[in-house]
């Protein structure tokens, strides 16, 4: 079994940053892609960032030059840099791993933003 548990949310005002964390723990010979989503109520949750074992990243539109994913393999830590953060940013974040082809889903964090 994994466990993921999730930092770093809070209520920050538009344009300023945020950096969330999540670590894994447990049963993990090794992780491959590690992402962050995000969901507000009402809606379906959305793919915010991606990273692959070997690096590659991957952005929704919406987040392209504010914000940043990165790893931590000997940590088995997935990071999220949040730039210029704007009202819609608002959101739970949750980050996804998957672990020998299973996937796990940390518990989620809140981040607000105001205007």
């Amino acid at each position: 079994q994994v466990q993921l548990v999730e930092s770093g949310g809070g209520l920050v005002q538009a344009g300023e940053s945020l950096r969330l964390s999540c670590v894994a723990s447990g049963s993990i010979f090794s992780i491959n892609g590690m992402s962050w989503y995000r969901q507000v109520p009402g809606k379906q949750r959305e793919l915010v960032a991606t990273i692959s074992s070997g690096g590659s990243t991957n952005y929704a539109d919406s987040v392209k030059g504010r914000f940043t994913i990165s790893r931590d393999n000997a940590k088995n830590t997935v990071y999220l840099q949040m730039n210029s953060l704007k009202p819609e940013d608002t959101a739970v974040y949750y980050c996804r791993v998957i672990v020998s082809s299973r996937i796990y889903w940390g518990q989620g964090t809140q981040v607000t933003v105001s205007s």
